[in-house]
């Protein structure tokens, strides 16, 4: 497990944009547009879920994993949201969404299409997909979530949004509807 260095600050607007990455800043400003409110903490780089858990109880959040995959013929990309603590099956999700066989996309189509680099995949990177290129998939578990944890494209800050704020404003706005699937 890696130890992380955390602000236990919860910040409730945007960091100035010094020494901040303008996609960062872009979620911000979609966030204020779509009237999300959101807390926010920073930390240095999460490396993996394992590293998360004390920004999970300091933000009273749960985990969500956010895989970014593709099919066999890496020609249909998806992004894949589920709870922290359940294993990522291929063939299970594979045969939900009648896909050739699912394995991790490679880290250059994550930047041409979300715009962001690995350890920083985050639902809210899809805002980057005007093309809609990359299909949003959601374990039905966390359409029970009260709220979303996410990073805000980068990961050394962590994001809490209210589930119905991300399902009913966000993703229809950025037009990524999700597809439910079963873990």
């Amino acid at each position: 497990m890696q130890d992380i260095k955390i602000d236990r600050t919860i910040y409730t607007t945007k960091p100035d944009a010094i020494n901040r990455l303008p996609v960062e800043m872009a979620v911000y400003d979609l966030l204020k547009k779509l009237e999300i409110p959101y807390l926010r903490m920073d930390h240095d780089k999460t490396a993996m879920v394992e590293s998360c858990r004390e920004i999970e109880k300091l933000l009273d959040i749960k985990v969500c994993k956010n895989l970014f995959l593709c099919d066999t013929q890496q020609s249909s990309f998806y992004l894949l949201m589920i709870p922290g603590d359940k294993k990522f099956k291929t063939k299970q999700i594979s045969q939900q969404i009648n896909s050739t066989r699912l394995s991790f996309a490679n880290a250059e189509f994550m930047e041409k299409y979300l715009h962001i680099e690995p350890g920083s995949v985050s639902v809210l990177g899809l805002m980057n997909d005007a093309g809609q290129c990359v299909k949003l998939l959601v374990d039905r578990e966390i359409l029970s979530y009260e709220y979303i944890g996410c990073h805000p494209c980068v990961n050394t800050s962590s994001l809490k949004i209210k589930a119905e704020d991300l399902f009913t404003k966000f993703l229809p706005y950025i037009n990524h509807p999700p597809v439910v699937v079963e873990m």
